[in-house]
């Protein structure tokens, strides 16, 4: 039962990290929404969930593009499997 719970909490924890994140990235606060998916991405490496991992990757991608870190912008591309590849969504 314990870890049905703790699976809860940290499932819990990664969405309220991503609400804050998409807070952040909408009014343009690039260094505050890069704080918040870092914490997402790392929950999702941790859970090996490749889906999640390549998402938050690529919102990563976005912040890093909007402050011009272009070589931050293509390692995180480059980590969820997209290269240099456009953005959709």
């Amino acid at each position: 039962m314990k870890a049905v719970s703790s699976d809860r909490r940290d499932i819990v924890s990664l969405r309220m990290s991503h609400c804050r994140a998409e807070h952040a990235a909408k009014a343009a606060q690039y260094h505050l929404a890069v704080l918040h998916y870092r914490e997402c991405l790392e929950s999702a490496e941790q859970r090996e969930d490749i889906r999640a991992t390549q998402f938050f990757a690529l919102r990563l991608a976005e912040c890093y593009g909007a402050m011009n870190l272009r070589e931050k912008a293509a390692h995180f591309h480059a980590l969820a499997g997209t290269e240099d590849a456009p953005l959709i969504g």
